[in-house]
């Protein structure tokens, strides 16, 4: 996903969480300046590593020897391949996100935006398989361990989502719209990875579900 975003800056709307160097619980205050140019050289080696082969190609032992971290150090960002590659997800997201911000989408509906969206970022992880089936095995293995990284997981996506609508002020049966559509994207990524779907059928699947964006939306 970084083919989409590389080099791309921080977004702002809503702030993500940054795991503390304990991962899993909240940061009790923020990473130092080395500390996060260490947590990027080893998300970045995650990437790479699953890029090139998958969710079995993450060996901790090689994410710590690419990123130039002890392998104890490693462990304490990170204490499985699992809470990594999840955090990988939400950083491929974070980058995407801000390609997205600089480049809005198109369509005369909120819900046509919100699947313009959703197919630019289906598209990049279409470019990089191997990562985007290792991210997506990570988080259907995810306990609750866990929890952390996943709640960033959703809620990147549901700021690429908002920010699609182009709405400051969602009404609550469109934000209970939001999280059906964060669920049928998974779902349609996952039936693609596993050769269930066509891209033809995961763009009409994403169609019909950003509707009920425009559907629940308030009345005129």
């Amino acid at each position: 996903m970084h083919a989409e975003a590389k080099g791309e800056s921080r977004t702002a709307r809503p702030s993500p969480v940054r795991p503390s160097v304990r991962a899993g619980s909240p940061p009790a205050s923020p990473l130092t300046e080395r500390q996060e140019a260490r947590r990027r050289r080893i998300l970045r080696a995650s990437a790479q590593l699953a890029g090139r082969g998958g969710f079995d190609a993450v060996q901790m032992r090689e994410v710590a020897e690419s990123s130039q971290v002890a392998l104890g150090t490693l462990y304490r960002y990170f204490p499985s391949k699992v809470h990594l590659l999840v955090a990988t997800m939400q950083d491929q997201l974070e980058h995407l996100h801000a390609t997205l911000r600089r480049r809005p989408p198109v369509g005369e509906t909120a819900g046509e935006r919100v699947a313009h969206t959703l197919m630019r970022a289906f598209r990049a992880l279409q470019r990089e398989p191997h990562l985007a089936d290792a991210m997506v095995r990570a988080l259907t293995f995810a306990d609750r361990s866990v929890s952390p990284e996943v709640d960033q997981v959703s809620r990147q996506t549901t700021a690429i989502i908002l920010d699609a609508m182009g709405s400051d002020d969602p009404t609550p049966e469109q934000l209970s719209a939001v999280r059906v559509i964060e669920h049928t994207w998974l779902s349609a990524l996952i039936t693609w990875l596993s050769g269930r779907a066509s891209i033809a059928q995961v763009k009409g699947d994403i169609e019909t579900v950003c509707r009920l964006i425009d559907l629940t939306g308030p009345a005129d």
